[in-house]
């Protein structure tokens, strides 16, 4: 008896606490993701074509330069503490995944730098990373392992 009076109890306040909760911005939020994620893409485009006509990169080798260079601005908005704020504003238009990912490890860096460069910085950052890399790496091996015993690759 006692149970079911607790549950409709939190059923009502749940009913009055969905009443005064604002509503999302749905079409306002994906609007704006959508621009700054295709901001940060274009920027990625401009990059790559500067590597290849300034820098005399080819044009399969010019992703590497611009990702670095890419995750390099990232890291240094989120040290000056610009990623952060444009993040809250641009919401998932900032998780475009190498910028978002290079965000989240610089994060992580200066939240810990208090406790040392190796426990702290090293040691937290990798937490974070250390599942994608191994991940990204052993998957990478097995698509590598398919591919060569199927005769894909030559």
């Amino acid at each position: 008896m006692e149970k079911h009076r607790q549950k409709e109890k939190e059923l009502a306040y749940e009913k009055i606490a969905n009443k005064h909760r604002p509503k999302p911005k749905i079409w306002m939020n994906s609007l704006k993701a959508f621009v700054i994620g295709g901001l940060v893409c274009v920027l990625g485009q401009a990059l790559m074509l500067m590597y290849i006509h300034w820098f005399g990169f080819k044009p399969e080798k010019a992703g590497d330069p611009t990702a670095a260079t890419l995750i390099f601005i990232s890291c240094l908005l989120t040290g000056l503490g610009v990623y952060d704020r444009i993040g809250q504003w641009a919401g998932a238009g900032l998780a475009v995944p190498v910028t978002g990912f290079a965000n989240s490890i610089a994060s992580s860096a200066l939240e810990h730098r208090a406790e040392g460069y190796v426990l702290g910085v090293g040691g937290n950052m990798f937490k974070l990373a250390g599942a994608v890399i191994v991940f990204g790496t052993l998957s990478a091996f097995v698509i590598g392992l398919i591919y060569t015993l199927t005769g894909l690759v030559r």
